[in-house]
């Protein structure tokens, strides 16, 4: 017999990837407390325009994610922007939420995901038309007090000669933000799921616009 072969063990992929295994809750049937202010700072966008994240985030509910372009981690990243094009289709696809909540995909890699480089990424994801911001800084100095106000852990590797390798160890967070820029959930990896993310939208746009059935009218 010959030697056995060594196999890498399988990727378990994140539940964000199957069916939802649970029925979901009512929509406006929970409510989504307030997790504190969403944190502000100076960003690029995918043309290299300065602006302002609270201006980014605007007047909508706003689903924001740390990516960064290069990220080989099947359930970090690229579950994330997985997620949020399934949102998109989902919210899309019903007349009453179409057109009323945006993304975000904000890079925390600035050596390498340049303005440039961003736009490339989201033309791979975004839907024509569709309300998806990617974005980008120009380096730590605007980047880390971002990353640290909502708690994106980051540790980029570097070589013996102290030269950036292009990768990082990071944990993965999805904030769910409200019109008035508040944080009302935040998602994890095994958290993360395009119709847990989408019916939290929708409590919000009931929350904001409430039927008139509420007020008995």
């Amino acid at each position: 017999m010959g030697a056995p072969h060594d196999h890498e063990p399988p990727v378990v992929l994140a539940p964000g990837y199957s069916p939802l295994a649970f029925v979901p809750p009512k929509t406006g049937s929970y409510s989504l407390p307030s997790m504190g202010l969403a944190a502000d700072g100076e960003v690029l966008d995918s043309d290299g325009k300065r602006l302002r994240l609270h201006d980014v985030i605007g007047d909508k509910p706003t689903v924001l994610s740390f990516i960064f372009t290069s990220c080989d981690d099947v359930n970090g990243c690229p579950l994330a922007t997985y997620v949020m094009r399934s949102v998109h289709d989902a919210l899309e696809s019903d007349s009453g939420t179409a057109g009323k909540a945006r993304l975000v995909s904000f890079s925390f890699d600035p050596v390498f995901d340049t303005p440039e480089v961003i736009a490339a990424y989201g033309a791979q994801f975004r839907a024509q038309d569709a309300d998806w911001q990617f974005l980008t800084t120009d380096g730590a100095r605007n980047l880390d007090p971002i990353l640290e106000a909502y708690g994106q852990w980051v540790i980029r590797d570097y070589d013996d000669a102290g030269n950036y390798r292009g990768t990082m160890s990071h944990i993965l967070r999805v904030f769910l933000i409200d019109r008035d820029r508040q944080i009302r959930n935040i998602y994890s990896t095994s958290f993360l799921h395009a119709d847990t993310v989408a019916n939290d939208i929708r409590t919000l746009l009931l929350e904001e616009n409430p039927p008139a059935a509420v007020f008995g009218l």
